[in-house]
């Protein structure tokens, strides 16, 4: 899973995506073992971001549960089962704050 998260984290370094996170919540009681989290700078990099990501998803073979189809989100989810990413704007980023809402959650480096 980890080469998993590099390659996810690999994809938005190189398209433009800010700050990413990685969370373990294999500790916590969401259904899922990782989010990774950043910020996009516009809504139009969310949707590529989105799209780009999408794609890379498939690619690795993941399951696409789902993911947000919105156009003017703050924030938008791709669950990909054991990992779910999510995009955020930065209003959105710091609005929601899922960094410290799940502060119990260690943040690794991968």
């Amino acid at each position: 899973m980890i080469d998993v998260l590099r390659k996810i984290l690999k994809k938005i370094s190189e398209k433009g995506g800010e700050n990413p996170v990685v969370l373990d919540m294999r500790k916590t009681p969401v259904p899922t073992d990782y989010f990774v989290i950043f910020t996009a700078n516009s809504y139009t990099h969310m949707r590529a971001m989105r799209d780009e990501l999408i794609d890379l998803i498939k690619e690795l073979s993941l399951p696409l549960i789902y993911y947000d189809k919105g156009e003017e989100y703050e924030w938008l989810i791709i669950d990909a089962g054991s990992v779910v990413i999510h995009i955020f704007t930065e209003k959105g980023r710091d609005f929601y704050d899922l960094e410290g809402l799940w502060i119990d959650a260690d943040r690794i480096s991968v």
